[in-house]
């Protein structure tokens, strides 16, 4: 598409889409989000006849408003009864779906399910800090062939994420999603000054 219709996000304009009204039944979003570039959203359909369904859509987007070739925004959509492989659709989507039957968006919303909680476990994992020392519990095989499991945390001056520096070598390596990995964290030791020698 070479614009997005007044729509000011790919996320508006997918709102819009799936909000419409038919001889037979309409359709509104309830609650949408993007997460990436994935757009999740809780669509209520109303038949004629008064029957109410509430489904997830999801959406995979490509969104580049400096396209050289004109195309700014195009997407593809399904239903979560297709079983769509991305799964990391919000709780304020997954809350409004009614009960379904389908065994593939049954096992889609498990494995969303599973994923929040994940990500929960995540978050609530001690941030490590610089000069503290964290000890993963598998341990890591590294190209010379040796296993390492404990590391110093140092400060990344270009970011947020942490580096590792390994006691041995000394050589400083970046630990790609080191949150999804199990491990513990061991504070720096505090030393105390003696106050009878200031």
């Amino acid at each position: 598409m070479r614009d997005m219709r007044g729509h000011a996000t790919p996320r508006a304009y997918l709102d819009n889409q799936f909000t419409y009204s038919r001889d037979d039944h309409r359709l509104t979003v309830l609650a949408s989000s993007m997460v990436g570039s994935t757009y999740y959203a809780a669509c209520e359909r109303i038949e004629a006849s008064g029957d109410r369904q509430v489904f997830a859509v999801v959406c995979l987007t490509r969104y580049n408003p400096r396209s050289t070739d004109g195309h700014v925004f195009g997407y593809k959509d399904m239903t979560e009864h297709m079983g769509p492989c991305e799964s990391e659709c919000p709780a304020a989507v997954l809350d409004e779906l009614t009960a379904t039957d389908s065994k593939y968006a049954s096992e889609w919303r498990a494995r969303c399910r599973a994923n929040l909680a994940a990500r929960k476990l995540e978050q609530a994992k001690p941030t490590p800090k610089p000069g503290q020392t964290i000890i993963f519990d598998e341990p890591m095989r590294f190209s010379d062939g040796s296993d390492r499991a404990r590391f110093e945390v140092v400060a990344n001056p270009k970011g947020k994420t942490p580096l590792f520096r390994d006691p041995e070598t000394r050589a400083i390596c970046r630990i790609p999603a080191f949150r999804k990995r199990s491990y513990r964290i061991i504070h720096a030791a505090i030393v105390v000054r003696d106050a009878t020698n200031d």
